[in-house]
């Protein structure tokens, strides 16, 4: 009964109550009159301090925010492994953007969230690298996503919506998959 109650809602009323769709319509606008304006550029930077520590850096993330974030090499190349690793940033930077456009969507779709849990897991020969055999590409050669969506006053078929909107419309997600495969597994459940 719930599906059918949902599918019976006015699409028009969610639309009028969700923020991310308010937000979104001021930048269709903009973006229309103005395709310039769509263009954004997302920047991190590492200015090299203590230069005879092999093993450490700090990346400054954001242009303008300079937000300073410890790194460290993963032990697999040598490192300590005391610090989260470039591979590491590339998990949380995929984890992170599809969890965020779940969270749009599900603004504007009307949907409840009451728990997400999205993790990215990144697998990698490192004897490339390392130089260790050349016939090993240098990068990694495989992505996976597990995600736990749990959410109210929805139907499966809105979930399934959802998630292919997310795979859709993530941009990190999109990017990788042009290099590597990504798998995803999504485990949705619906609470009343």
């Amino acid at each position: 009964m719930q599906s059918q109650e949902f599918s019976s809602r006015n699409l028009k009323a969610i639309r009028n109550s969700s923020v991310v769709h308010h937000r979104h319509l001021l930048l269709y606008e903009k973006y229309q009159n103005n395709p310039k304006s769509a263009w954004i550029t997302d920047a991190a930077e590492v200015i090299g301090t203590n230069l005879q520590d092999p093993f450490r850096t700090t990346v400054s993330i954001n242009d303008k925010m300079k937000v300073p974030f410890k790194i460290g090499v993963h032990k697999a190349v040598g490192g300590d492994h005391d610090f989260p690793n470039p591979g590491d940033l590339l998990c949380a930077s995929l984890a992170s953007c599809f969890e965020s456009t779940v969270r749009l969507i599900s603004n504007k779709l009307g949907i409840t969230l009451l728990e997400t849990n999205i993790k990215a897991i990144a697998h990698i020969d490192v004897r490339g690298t390392l130089m260790i055999d050349k016939t090993v590409p240098v990068e990694f050669q495989s992505m996976h996503i597990d995600a736990l969506i749990i959410a109210m006053n929805t139907s499966e078929k809105l979930l399934d919506t959802l998630i292919k909107g997310a795979k859709q419309s993530c941009i990190v997600y999109k990017t990788i998959r042009k290099g590597i495969p990504i798998t995803l597994k999504v485990n949705t459940k619906i609470k009343t």
